[in-house]
């Protein structure tokens, strides 16, 4: 394994930074790829950076991406190279991520592709779902067709260096839903003087719990997770006047995702006007599903039978979203995982940190799929 690799993994794990802060890891990876052979390299963003390799014909276009950023996790390891940051840390592998994209634009350097070209994209803001809007919508994507893009995801729970894929849907559709509510505070010996949203935040949690069906094997799985709420203030003589609760919701189809929504919000409205109280709802950190071609994921197969790896195929994609699945909406492409290890911490867990023995697997993954497209 290429030692500079592993340094610079834990140099990056030591230093983290949070979505849309990721400006010295920016700079970091910026410097690092001004020492290879890439034709350009740029940042698009002011977190965002580009590699680009050419081959002397024409050919196909191929982006590949590696997202930066951490979380906002006190991680507890002890080791050399934990986080130097108070509660922020790499616990999802975005620093073995970039690390991997780093060797691939090495591994480029040393072996030129013949033709077309190739995008390494290191990608700010995966964590909150801001990160792939904003690199597509700078001026560099503006008009830049391309042909294929591929991304992968370390997988704590599967054997070390196993390839994993799956056609269609590889990651959920997910967003989080904010529902403010604004009533009116009184007394709490009289809180008929007021309307107090306690009784409405219950029947929304329970109206949200009647559309849930959590079975990942069925086409038709949506699943609404409660996960934070808040009521008036820490006042025992006042009946509360104001209130919020905030899902996340998941499902593999997209329409089947919005009319569920639609009907949670009529629910969540009806309710509102019952109690006799203002509604608010907003949406944040929204990933969209990766859909993973068809012929993408043939190309990924290839490529760990080329490097001798094991493959192990999903029969339902992960509940969980990916910012990358943007980029799988616009063009052909597919995202696939690598196996971390089955006793590996899992991810966002405070003692999770990336394995620095996948590293050349993820290197030469995406270099085969170079040389399957641009040899």
């Amino acid at each position: 394994m290429n030692e500079n690799l592993i340094e610079i993994r834990k140099y990056l794990h030591a230093n983290p930074e949070l979505s849309e802060q990721e400006y010295e890891t920016a700079n970091f990876i910026y410097k690092h790829l001004q020492k290879t052979k890439a034709n350009e390299v740029l940042k698009i963003t002011d977190t965002a950076v580009v590699a680009v390799f050419e081959g002397k014909e024409k050919g196909k276009t191929t982006m590949l991406r590696a997202d930066i950023d951490a979380l906002p996790i006190q991680e507890i390891n002890d080791f050399e190279h934990r986080s130097k940051t108070d509660n922020v840390s790499h616990k999802c592998g975005h620093d073995g991520h970039a690390t991997v994209m780093l060797g691939v634009a090495q591994k480029l350097s040393e072996n030129p592709i013949s033709s077309g070209k190739v995008i390494l994209l290191f990608q700010p803001a995966e964590e909150n779902g801001k990160g792939a809007s904003a690199a597509l919508s700078s001026a560099y994507f503006e008009n830049l067709a391309i042909d294929f893009v591929f991304a992968f995801h370390n997988l704590p729970g599967f054997p070390t260096n196993e390839i994993v894929i799956k056609e269609g849907p590889f990651t959920s559709n997910v967003s989080s839903m904010i529902i403010k509510l604004k009533g009116k505070t009184a007394h709490a010996a009289e809180p008929e003087m007021g309307y107090n949203p306690s009784v409405a935040i219950a029947k929304i949690v329970l109206e949200a719990n009647k559309l849930v069906k959590n079975q990942p094997s069925e086409p038709d799985f949506f699943l609404i997770t409660t996960v934070y709420s808040q009521l008036g203030e820490l006042a025992y003589g006042i009946s509360a006047g104001d209130g919020e609760v905030h899902f996340t919701i998941r499902a593999w189809d997209k329409d089947l995702f919005t009319k569920k929504v639609k009907l949670l919000e009529e629910s969540i409205q009806q309710i509102c006007d019952e109690e006799k109280l203002s509604l608010n709802i907003s949406w944040t950190e929204e990933f969209d599903a990766n859909l993973n071609d068809t012929k993408s994921v043939e190309i990924i197969e290839t490529a760990a039978n080329n490097s001798n790896l094991s493959i192990t195929v999903l029969d339902n994609p992960f509940k969980w979203g990916e910012d990358f699945g943007l980029f799988t909406q616009k063009f052909k492409g597919a995202m696939f995982g690598i196996g971390a290890g089955e006793d590996t911490p899992a991810l966002h867990n405070p003692d999770y940190d990336f394995p620095d023995e996948i590293i050349p697997t993820g290197v030469e993954m995406f270099y085969q799929i170079t040389t399957e497209l641009h040899a």
